[in-house]
């Protein structure tokens, strides 16, 4: 079904306002009265809906008014929060880190700037905004229960202060050689295991997680060492080297996978 975003305000009784954006796209779809759709309140609740009916009472739908037809829990989203950290890239390789991440199920995504960053767009409010729409019709596209915020952090080290908050870590490295992302996961599985057996409680089932990726540059060596005082888990994606677009996807797919989250 064709799916829609309204703020929970938007909301009232068993009717939602809809956008002028989304009436528009209603009308460009020539919805029928009885069609079906989903309007999401994104923050995790699909309303079922099909167009109010007209003030005259017509058989033609009011447009910019949907009527909830059931609630329902949306299906969208992972057990985890992960966090997606992305060195600023330029032309359409951040455009499409954003894309897949969110089509994976990516909470967020921040981008940073680093020392081997080859392009920092002037302007990059406009360009979050740009990305921050990219976010938006992706989630409309492959289901989400929220839509993902795209934010642009100051510098280098506001990033690896927010990764490192996470439950886990993750700093992937080019030069890292022996950590590698799965054995990294196990080992951090079982020290919570460990913790909550210790302490006599249930294990977190919703951990977060960070991903933090460099630029086409990759990682200076000093930036290498400002993430590991932070507490940032150094890992590798293998022995291939991948592209600054393709390092955040192929690790976010792998957590995933291991998390039982696309299976």
């Amino acid at each position: 079904m064709t799916r829609f975003f309204a703020d929970s305000s938007a909301i009232s009784g068993d009717l939602i306002q809809l956008s002028s954006d989304d009436t528009a796209h209603i009308r460009s779809l020539r919805l029928r009265p009885n069609e079906q759709f989903v309007v999401c309140d994104g923050e995790g609740t699909d309303y079922i809906c099909k167009l109010s009916k007209a003030e005259d009472g017509s058989a033609f739908g009011n447009e910019s008014l949907a009527e909830i037809i059931e609630p329902r829990p949306s299906k969208g989203e992972s057990s985890i929060k992960c966090s997606v950290f992305i060195g600023l890239a330029k032309g359409d390789r951040m455009e499409y880190a954003i894309q897949k991440s969110v089509e994976l199920g990516a909470h967020e995504i921040k981008l940073f700037p680093s020392e081997r960053c080859i392009a920092i767009p002037k302007d990059m409010s406009k360009k979050t905004l740009r990305l921050q729409k990219i976010a938006l019709e992706t989630s409309k596209q492959c289901g989400r229960g929220i839509i993902p915020q795209v934010t642009t952090l100051d510098s280098y080290e506001s990033a690896i202060e927010q990764a490192a908050q996470a439950d886990i870590p993750l700093f992937f490295y080019e030069c890292e050689e022996k950590a590698d992302l799965k054995s990294v996961l196990e080992q951090q599985s079982a020290r919570a295991a460990q913790t909550a057996q210790t302490a006599q409680t249930a294990p977190n089932t919703s951990q977060s997680i960070s991903i933090f990726t460099g630029p086409e540059g990759g990682f200076a060596a000093h930036e290498a060492e400002i993430a590991a005082s932070k507490g940032m888990l150094a890992v590798t994606l293998g022995p291939r080297i991948l592209r600054c677009e393709t390092a955040p996807v192929a690790a976010l797919a792998t957590i995933m996978f291991y998390t039982g989250n696309l299976s």
